[in-house]
């Protein structure tokens, strides 16, 4: 590894400040994380794709996405920025009308619980609407959450985990943010929180371990294993 790489790597790194105390805050990713909605998505995707002029995502091109940052991701598909938030709205728009078929990821229902149970607060934090996590909350009997915020842009998680920790009063070193994409794991850096990431949603596990999360999580119930 080059000198430059070495500096860049420990440049990264230190955005995280270290964190010792207790979590007693847990906030989510929705999509991927909590909820299964990656065929759902898939397909909204790949049906918009003429109107709005990109690429579909189809065969093995899936797969190859998935080990993507969502920049290179755009890139690839040849959508540009200034595109991306109609294309997010409408998708958001699309995915109401099949929120009933979406089931959550297996496992996670009885985690949550057990979370809640214990004291732990929940939150949600989404690039969805809060329209569509309400509904499928509701349907899976998991209205359990302290406060739902959905961030207007795809990539602007970052601001909406620092409002809801300055709105739901509780600190950086309190907090864990759990996300299924490496765009999650940049949030955190931004919003300097800690932060894990699951291996059963978008981006595989290679992907999101070159981020360098705090935790990486294989099946929902090693979340109880955080304290």
């Amino acid at each position: 590894m080059s000198r430059l790489a070495r500096l860049v790597g420990l440049r990264r790194r230190s955005k995280f400040p270290p964190f010792t105390g207790p979590v007693r805050v847990m906030v989510f990713d929705f999509d991927g994380t909590i909820a299964d909605t990656f065929q759902q998505g898939l397909d909204i995707l790949n049906g918009l794709a003429a109107e709005f002029g990109y690429k579909p995502l189809i065969g093995e091109d899936v797969e190859k996405a998935r080990g993507m940052t969502t920049r290179q991701v755009m890139k690839f598909l040849g959508i540009p920025n200034r595109r991306l938030p109609a294309i997010a709205s409408r998708g958001i728009r699309e995915l109401r009308g099949r929120i009933g078929k979406v089931q959550p990821i297996v496992g996670m229902p009885e985690v949550l619980r057990a979370l809640h149970a214990r004291g732990v607060r929940l939150g949600i934090v989404t690039s969805n609407s809060e329209e569509n996590v309400g509904v499928f909350l509701k349907n899976h009997d998991l209205e359990i959450f302290d406060f739902v915020r959905s961030s207007s842009r795809l990539l602007g998680k970052a601001r909406e985990i620092r409002q809801a920790m300055k709105k739901e009063g509780f600190g950086a070193e309190e907090v864990l943010f759990i996300g299924d994409e490496t765009r999650d794991i940049e949030a955190c850096r931004r919003a300097r929180i800690r932060c894990a990431a699951v291996s059963w949603g978008y981006n595989l596990r290679g992907s999101l371990a070159a981020q360098e999360p705090h935790f990486i999580f294989d099946a929902p119930a090693e979340l109880l294993a955080v304290e």
